[in-house]
């Protein structure tokens, strides 16, 4: 079985740089993500030196949402790093409330030394392109959850080729865009999700959302999504670069609880008659009943019958009735009596 077959949709709080750079915040973010409902604490690890050219940014021209950012690419991600020797902190902790710890790493030399602090990996939309490093993070042995933003499905094919089937794959769709536009629905594309079954039948499929509604989350859900990643924070209106499109701990929570009722309502699609449906069974169902006076003896015709509410567990379906004809009755019926096991006379 994949490893991300989970009975249940597993949460990620995506709390990113929303730390602010304070460990204490941290940590009280990972306890609001507990209370919340989500399964995992994520973060984020990089060195803005080694991620970040500056000068490259400086020379884009299109409206990126960078735009906004009142320092400079370079020193907003500085200003967010998560210190590697808070990790191992971090992770405790986590493990300590009840959750898993998360965090992706944006060089393989960072992702070796976090990964035996994580359940599995996680590889960010932007490094979709990098074979190189999505190769390395496949021969550590753990389970990737990789995140397509931004990629056609030629992207995708390549990078889950270059896993080659060594782990265990969540393949994530994702929408990379941190504007928090409510008309951006149009661009979510949540049936790519069936697209990635029909490719890759043997992993699983998630959601990575940077949308503050949650109706993404689900239709992916109803269409088999098992993992669901959502940016977290304590409070939306703070200062910084993930804050703005982060749910706060009640819009997490209500998401986590309307998302086990949509569990509910998806069942386990054997096709049966329900609990609750069994008195409507035997209300709303036909038996067959004598469609006029009969006497003992009488060998039943197809006009002798007729079909009528309600379902009688010891009488006839309708599409039992060519049992009845030519039996012969055990006893007097009146028109409209049901006719019985007990009224036919070799079934006595």
């Amino acid at each position: 079985m994949n490893y991300f077959s989970f009975s249940k949709t597993y949460f990620i709080a995506e709390i990113g740089s929303n730390f602010d750079g304070s460990k204490e915040r941290a940590f009280k973010l990972i306890d609001l993500a507990k209370e919340s409902g989500a399964d995992a604490a994520k973060f984020q690890n990089y060195d803005a030196s080694s991620l970040i050219a500056q000068k490259g940014f400086d020379k884009l021209t299109n409206n990126t949402h960078q735009k906004a950012w009142r320092e400079s690419v370079f020193d907003t991600y500085r200003k967010a790093e998560l210190q590697i020797t808070w990790v191992k902190d971090l992770a405790e902790y986590c493990n300590k409330v009840g959750l898993h710890f998360l965090s992706s790493a944006y060089s393989p030399e960072l992702l070796r030394l976090i990964v035996d602090h994580i359940p599995f990996i996680k590889i960010g939309s932007g490094d979709i392109s990098d074979i190189d490093f999505i190769k390395f993070a496949s021969s550590l042995g753990k389970p990737i959850a990789l995140a397509t933003g931004a990629s056609s499905i030629e992207d995708v094919v390549r990078a889950v080729e270059a896993v080659d089937n060594k782990v265990d794959l969540c393949i994530m769709q994702c929408n990379t865009n941190y504007e928090s536009i409510a008309d951006h629905h149009k661009f979510q594309n949540i049936l790519a999700l069936k697209t990635f079954k029909s490719i890759f039948p043997s992993q699983e499929v998630g959601l990575s959302c940077h949308m503050k509604s949650n109706l993404s989350v689900y239709l992916s859900v109803a269409l088999g999504a098992k993992v669901i990643e959502k940016h977290f924070t304590d409070d939306a209106t703070r200062d910084g670069p993930d804050h703005k499109f982060a749910l706060t701990p009640f819009e997490f929570k209500t998401m986590v609880e309307k998302t086990r009722i949509v569990e509910s309502l998806l069942g386990d699609g054997e096709k049966k008659v329900e609990a609750n449906e069994v008195a409507t069974y035997n209300a709303q169902r036909r038996s067959i009943f004598a469609s006029k006076n009969l006497e003992e003896g009488h060998i039943l015709l197809e006009s002798d019958l007729v079909f009528l509410r309600p379902y009688l567990h010891s009488g006839y379906h309708p599409y039992e009735n060519e049992k009845l004809i030519g039996k012969q009755l055990s006893k007097d019926l009146m028109a409209h009596d049901p006719i019985l096991h007990s009224s036919i006379l070799e079934e006595n």
